[in-house]
């Protein structure tokens, strides 16, 4: 079965020792780093979030996204539904590039 733009792709966390500890899927990567950063130890507000580098690997490919990403808390929206906590954690992410894998 051919893959269609919609599937979604899976992305995993590599770590500098070439570990990867969690996988996050998207139809584009930034929707998995978005996932990924959200993980990330967020700050008070997105002006005092420090920025982390990290990198995820599509699977089945050998391609590197290198991202710098950063997290803060932010108060729910007035129209939110009622099981959304008050606090929420938001995300953003900013491509760096991409590097190619030797070997996996």
């Amino acid at each position: 079965m051919a893959s269609t733009s919609d599937d979604p792709r899976n992305f995993a966390l590599r770590e500098d020792s070439g570990e990867e500890t969690s996988v996050f899927s998207g139809q584009i990567p930034r929707q998995a780093a978005l996932k990924a950063a959200r993980r990330l130890d967020p700050a008070d507000s997105e002006a005092q979030a420090s920025r982390e580098s990290f990198r995820l690997r599509e699977k089945g490919t050998k391609k590197l996204h290198i991202y710098e990403g950063w997290a803060w808390h932010e108060q729910a929206p007035e129209d939110k539904p009622d099981w959304m906590p008050e606090t929420i954690t938001q995300a953003n992410v900013s491509k760096e590039g991409i590097e190619h894998l030797d070997e996996l």
